[in-house]
């Protein structure tokens, strides 16, 4: 006979006393009568290759981080080379961004059932080759396809580093180093992507703001066959395909929506359609992912209440802090004059207050400190910092008025991302390690864009209702719309701040639980 665990092993029954042989021996006082319950399984011993596995791991997640700004300020120079119209130059970020959103769902589970390493390593060479043929592109429509595959290998390799990562370390203190060193790439790669975007774009060309992958992917290609070790997670299991339909669909009408209400506007029947369809599309993925045999996500993941609220906290943080990278590169380019290298080189105290706030103090803190006081903490410090870039003028200087405020914006994104990316994977049973970490994924690429679209709309009407009641001013025009401008970008760095602060409330209220003492991957989510 034997017992089912919960995860639906099979465990060997405790050996019956009533059908054993008794002996007068057996019946001695003198001697002890053995346990009859099956001695606890062992821990299985910590992989010796664990930390260079997190290089690896790092790396791969730098490299997709990277992607979604390192090409923002080369396409200037790339849509001059190209030939390429204004209308059609959003379609070098939007063909990116709805691949990898809408596709990462699918290539969690995909992650789940093929085998995490196995993907990981997919994952990196295709990113790798898409990335060479944008670089080599001759024309737009061949750069858009190539950014188009980064995005769909992107949503195959995040999903199943992340999910590495959960099964690679599961003692609570190296668990908290480990992601440590993720949360900051996450939270910090962002500003790297600007630094470097401007590097590579003057001195030497646009293109080399994709070549640039291709090393960073053979390098975690050489490490990956020897420092990688999978656990088994699903044996048997069949893709969802009905539920793949309905959640990629869903996922990039809601992407497309986004990208498409800055340009058209938010009443738009094209844009409603689409925002429409893709609400109906997730409806109806819901319900079939409550029925289906072997669904896509399976919803036990985020009907916990611990890991939905830091999917929630996760979410709220990437749709208010999107917009500093946003408008301050707008500002300190258009308003100040800045250069594209100075540009990116201002980002560098918000990458380091991630990098300190993720690994030397939240990851320090986590073993003995519940998660909601440091994602709280950490949203309160970062709404701290865009109230104070809410005071900027058309004449701030940078280090008086910009770098305070982006290292309290640092320290705060460092302190929230770490925990939240530990706490949201903790618990998740092996074979659904890989669909837990593309919905992490999943809400931080749908808040990104969620909160591009919202702060740009909102700071685009303030800046033209400001020009507007101020077009009798007798200042010159250019600085009227430079004011009007920084006056925009000030009402936008607000309403982030007021979204911070809800993300801190939202952690406050629902992640009210300790760490856990071991992350057993065999515990029930």
């Amino acid at each position: 006979m034997s017992k089912k665990r919960p995860g639906g092993e099979s465990l060997p029954s405790a050996p019956s006393t009533a059908t054993a042989p008794s002996t007068a021996t057996d019946r001695s006082p003198d001697r002890e009568v053995p346990a009859t319950a099956p001695a606890p399984e062992p821990e299985p011993a910590p992989d010796p290759k664990r930390w260079w596995a997190l290089a690896v791991i790092a790396l791969a997640q730098l490299m997709v981080i990277l992607d979604g700004t390192i090409v923002n300020i080369a396409l200037p120079s790339a849509q001059h080379a190209l030939g390429m119209s204004d209308a059609d130059r959003q379609w070098v970020i939007t063909a990116y961004t709805l691949a990898f959103g809408g596709l990462l769902l699918l290539g969690g589970r995909i992650a789940d059932l093929v085998g995490r390493k196995r993907t990981f390593v997919i994952g990196l060479a295709g990113f790798a080759a898409a990335s060479a043929l944008g670089g080599a592109a001759a024309g737009p429509g061949m750069l858009f396809a190539a950014r188009a595959l980064q995005g769909v290998f992107a949503a195959v390799l995040a999903p199943s580093a992340l999910s590495l990562l959960t099964t690679t370390f599961t003692d609570p203190k190296e668990r908290a180093k480990a992601f440590g060193v993720y949360g900051a790439l996450a939270g910090g790669g962002s500003a790297v992507g600007l630094i470097v975007g401007g590097l590579l774009t003057e001195y030497l060309n646009w293109r080399w703001s994709l070549y640039v992958n291709v090393p960073i992917a053979l390098a975690a290609l050489l490490g990956a066959p020897a420092f990688l070790r999978d656990r088994t997670g699903r044996r048997g299991g069949h893709l969802d395909m009905p539920g793949a339909l309905l959640g990629s669909g869903g996922l990039v009408a809601l992407v497309y929506g986004f990208s498409e209400a800055e340009p058209r506007g938010w009443t738009s029947p094209s844009v409603l359609a689409l925002l429409v369809t893709g609400v109906i599309l997730l409806a109806a993925f819901v319900w079939w992912q409550s029925r289906a045999a072997s669904p896509l996500l399976p919803l036990r993941i985020v009907k916990d209440r611990v890991r939905a609220g830091s999917l929630a906290t996760m979410g709220l943080a990437t749709i208010g802090m999107f917009g500093v990278f946003l408008f301050l590169t707008y500002y300190l380019q258009v308003v100040l004059g800045y250069p594209p290298v100075r540009t990116g080189l201002a980002f560098i105290p918000i990458s380091a207050g991630i990098a300190i706030g993720a690994t030397q103090i939240a990851a320090r803190l986590l073993p003995r400190t519940a998660p909601r006081i440091l994602m709280s903490s950490g949203m309160v410090l970062a709404a701290a910092g865009m109230v104070l870039l809410s005071g900027l003028t058309v004449h701030a200087q940078y280090v008086p008025r910009v770098l305070p405020a982006l290292l309290l914006l640092g320290l705060g994104l460092g302190l929230t991302f770490m925990p939240v990316y530990a706490t949201a994977t903790a618990g998740v049973p092996p074979q659904d390690a890989g669909v837990a970490s593309a919905v992490l994924n999943t809400v931080q690429q749908m808040g990104a864009s969620l909160g591009i679209v919202l702060l740009n709309t909102i700071a685009t009407g303030a800046t033209s209702r400001y020009v507007n009641s101020h077009s009798r001013d007798p200042a010159p025009g250019g600085a009227t719309l430079d004011e009007g401008m920084v006056h925009g970008f000030s009402v936008a760095y607000w309403c982030s701040a007021g979204v911070l602060l809800l993300a801190a409330l939202v952690a406050g209220l629902t992640v009210r639980q300790k760490t856990p003492k071991h992350a057993g991957n065999d515990a029930p989510a």
